[in-house]
């Protein structure tokens, strides 16, 4: 596998789409950063990391669902650095994810963040990809 992130990203994509509860997914340290991001920005209902068979692992992730019309919170996943052709940015120009209401996770060198906690930190970073 070329891009472990965009294959995270498909996972839960494809989970959504599909309508399940809850999505396993490989474990690594950049996504489990990367969950703990969505969790605490309210996109997911809830996670665990599991230790199985495999060296790193396994994330469990709930996915949050409106009871009222079953819509995802999550409304799209967009990787925007890959590794053919890598995306950065610098704290001056951090980009604003559907006009500030979806956020971009970012890879800096303090360790994965928000687009809104880089910019208030003044540091840049790797655009991972866009949440919304």
């Amino acid at each position: 596998m070329t891009d472990p992130i965009a294959d995270y990203l498909t996972r839960l994509r494809n989970a959504i789409r599909a309508g399940h509860r809850v999505v396993e997914i490989p474990s690594s340290k950049m996504k489990r950063e990367i969950t703990k991001i969505l969790f605490e920005q309210g996109y997911i209902l809830n996670y665990k990391f599991v230790e199985g068979p495999t060296p790193s692992g396994t994330i469990k992730i709930a996915l949050k669902y409106d009871p009222a019309d079953k819509v995802s919170a999550i409304k799209n996943l967009h990787r925007v650095s890959r590794p053919g052709l890598r995306q950065y940015t610098g704290y001056k120009d951090m980009p604003r994810v559907l006009n500030g209401l979806g956020i971009a996770i970012l890879s800096t060198s303090y360790g994965v963040m928000t687009n809104k906690e880089a910019k208030e930190r003044k540091i840049g970073g790797e655009v991972l990809c866009y949440v919304y």
